[in-house]
């Protein structure tokens, strides 16, 4: 099984408006695939399908190589971690008992809970009851309990769009330990850092429509503006063009001793996304 996910000329509309129009794409065994767009999008419509909560109006969405409507066993669930806009947390447990019910409900020990805990950087408020928590902090113990149970797929919906830079990091981190264990992670975000960060590939979604799906390295040379910039001399910047001529006039700086920093111009995902389609993040 080459491919955890396929989905297939997927639509989906809402009254008469088409919030997805024959969405294709593939998702790998253990790579972490970027659904990237702007609120809007239909990102949180496609992680709602491929998670049961919504049905799909026409196409074929399939998971563990069967069609997504016999998802719905015990054996299925306990694979399956999510996190989107309407996970909660019982507010009058604490931060361990909330992860204490999901262990017994996965049948994982509880020894996990330390663990996860250290991955969202909580492991010294796990005392603290929910309630008292800021909205950061609950999206922390969401996404702990989402991964508590080391699933074989991840769903994230914007997983990091309530934390500060510092907490952000430390997710990452888990994140990234998690993907090395063995998940796949299907991440939705408008944050292009975050895709550039975490994604081996993504998909660009743009009025319910794929536009681009590729590495984040691929579609930078693909629109890269075959350039190279400069600071020279006394802090001068320039730019010259990636050829002959632009090589000659590096080594000649080089020689001189006036290069002082070089860097290729390369665009960032935002960059193409702007470009794309017309449209800011």
């Amino acid at each position: 099984m080459n491919n955890v996910i396929e989905v297939k000329n997927l639509t989906k509309v809402f009254g008469d408006k088409v919030v997805l129009k024959d969405v294709t794409f593939e998702v790998k065994k253990g790579e972490t695939f970027g659904f990237l767009g702007p609120s809007g999008s239909g990102k949180t419509t496609t992680i709602k399908i491929l998670t049961s909560q919504l049905i799909l109006t026409k196409g074929e969405v399939t998971i563990f190589d069967e069609p997504l409507q016999k998802k719905t066993t015990k054996h299925y669930l306990k694979k399956v971690g999510i996190l989107t806009d309407n996970s909660t947390l019982y507010e009058r447990l604490s931060v361990y008992q909330n992860l204490l019910l999901y262990c017994k409900l996965y049948e994982v020990s509880a020894s996990r809970i330390d663990e996860v805990l250290e991955d969202v950087n909580l492991l010294s408020d796990k005392k603290t009851i929910v309630q008292k928590l800021s909205k950061g902090m609950r999206q922390r113990v969401v996404l702990a309990r989402a991964f508590l149970h080391k699933p074989k797929i991840l769903f994230l919906d914007e997983p990091t769009s309530a934390l500060d830079p510092v907490n952000t990091k430390h997710i990452y981190k888990g994140l990234r330990k998690l993907n090395e264990q063995g998940t796949t992670i299907f991440l939705t975000t408008h944050d292009m850092v975050e895709a550039e960060e975490l994604c081996d590939r993504v998909a660009f979604l743009h009025q319910g429509e794929i536009k681009l799906l590729d590495t984040p390295k691929n579609l930078r040379l693909k629109f890269s503006q075959k350039s190279i910039s400069l600071v020279v001399g006394e802090g001068n910047s320039i730019t010259v063009k990636n050829d002959e001529q632009g090589a000659k006039q590096i080594s000649d700086y080089m020689k001189n001793g006036q290069l002082l920093s070089i860097h290729s111009n390369e665009p960032t995902l935002g960059d193409i996304f702007v470009q794309l389609t017309g449209s800011e993040l």
